[in-house]
């Protein structure tokens, strides 16, 4: 048996729900930023290599090296989050991401640009993006209470979808049409913010709370009253075999990890010929693709922001369980899309089923792992799951040689029967959610 005892939560009060708070709001902002620069960026780059090849496989392997370094350095990072000051790791996350994005802006500008070049970029991007995402999650509990984790989540991830879908994508293609090279400088530009956000973030952010105590064979959790934060201490041992045991006692979210593995296949396997998918069958220009994708973010936004009502109404476990039913109806409905606008309808309804389901899967992570733990175990998750998305990336990319429709519509057939096998196992989220969970 798991059980949690947090003593951070507070009793719920009526009417408007409490301020998120300062700090928030500054981890929130470094997030925006870093965002707008990985949009600027994860747009422009594709683009920028259909103007090199047309082949559906060299496209996916840059779809595929976004996610490799997940696998390859997914743990790693998360030993580095748990073991220093999580405000320098972002710090020095987007620094190297920075200047990775001006090696590319060079590189266009004399015309030395390659797809090999794009590659190494897009997997500098990646590593930092390990390093940078697991310490921003690992920090949202230190600066909101416990039953604010929904919510604070939500408002993230509707920053990460209304700057890359909004204000990024649509940026990066008009920038694309005057300039190559311009939304690599603009985003090489929008690393600098959340450098200077990190570091002012407070102590408490820096590392987990000196009052943690981890059962060594239930895994139990037990927080100080006014537990003090530990400052960074590189000399201390973080071993990642702990956070794996940890992991691997813990049925439930053990099972739940598989399932996501399955499931994000999926859609890594689906989304491979997305940029050719529009150009080509529907026949969308490359200046436009970002303001069709801004098409599919009014989806992913409204999800975002609608989690936390549905999680509060139907159920942590109710709303993941329908969210992926969704998301399997939609992927096929992408696949059979007669013209533009169904296709962009169905990819909306898609994107808002992934977005429900990732705010109370975020929550439950924070909630349920331990806070000592939670870098190396969100970094082992992380590699269990994304670290496999290069390989159903590139498997995508081959599917869509033959046809462009295909993946979404193998994918949707793959999800929907995952779904309708875990039923039971993903339901039963809420009750593990519970400040006493128990497996």
């Amino acid at each position: 048996m798991t059980s949690v005892t947090v003593s951070r939560t507070r009793p719920p009060e009526s009417g408007r729900p409490r301020p998120l708070g300062r700090d928030f709001s500054r981890l929130w902002t470094a997030a925006a930023f870093s965002n707008l620069a990985d949009g600027l960026g994860r747009t422009a780059v594709p683009l920028i290599a259909t103007t090199l090849t047309r082949d559906p496989l060299l496209i996916s392997l840059l779809g595929a090296a976004a996610f490799l370094p997940w696998l390859v350095f997914g743990v790693p990072a998360g030993v580095i989050v748990d073991r220093f000051d999580r405000r320098r790791v972002m710090a020095l996350a987007n620094s190297v991401r920075g200047a990775a994005a001006v090696g590319l802006a060079v590189l266009t500008v004399t015309g030395s640009l390659d797809i090999v070049w794009l590659l190494v970029g897009t997997l500098v991007f990646g590593f930092g993006e390990t390093l940078f995402d697991n310490a921003t999650n690992a920090i949202i509990p230190s600066v909101v209470e416990r039953d604010q984790l929904d919510r604070a989540n939500g408002r993230i991830q509707a920053a990460q979808i209304t700057i890359d879908s909004f204000v990024a994508q649509p940026v990066a293609g008009v920038l694309f049409a005057v300039s190559l090279a311009l939304p690599l400088w603009l985003g090489a530009a929008g690393y600098l913010v959340p450098i200077a956000l990190a570091l002012l973030l407070p102590l408490a952010a820096a590392r987990s709370r000196a009052s943690d105590v981890i059962g060594a064979d239930q895994g139990d959790v037990v927080a100080g009253a006014v537990p003090e934060p530990l400052p960074a201490a590189p000399d201390v041992a973080v071993p990642a075999g702990e956070a794996l045991r940890y992991l691997w006692r813990h049925r439930f979210l053990r099972a739940l990890v598989v399932f996501t593995s399955v499931v994000g296949c999926a859609f890594a396997f689906a989304q491979a010929p997305t940029l050719l998918y529009f150009l080509d069958v529907h026949g969308v220009p490359e200046f436009a693709i970002g303001f069709v994708t801004a098409g599919v973010g009014v989806g992913a936004l409204a999800g975002s922001l609608l989690a936390a009502r549905m999680v509060a109404r139907w159920g942590r476990g109710n709303v993941m369980w329908g969210a992926n039913l969704a998301a399997a109806a939609c992927m096929v409905a992408v696949g059979f899309a007669p013209g533009i606008v169904v296709a962009v309808i169905a990819y909306a309804g898609m994107a808002f089923a992934v977005s429900v389901w990732n705010v109370p899967w975020g929550a439950l992570r924070q909630q349920i792992i331990p806070p000592a733990l939670f870098g190396r175990t969100l970094g082992i998750i992380r590699t269990l799951t994304w670290g496999l998305f290069p390989v159903a990336t590139i498997l995508g990319g081959l599917v869509a040689s033959i046809d462009l429709r295909l993946p979404f519509i193998a994918a949707g057939a793959v999800c929907l029967t995952a779904t309708a096998v875990c039923t039971r196992l993903i339901r039963s989220a809420s009750a593990q959610s519970s400040p006493a969970a128990s497996e």
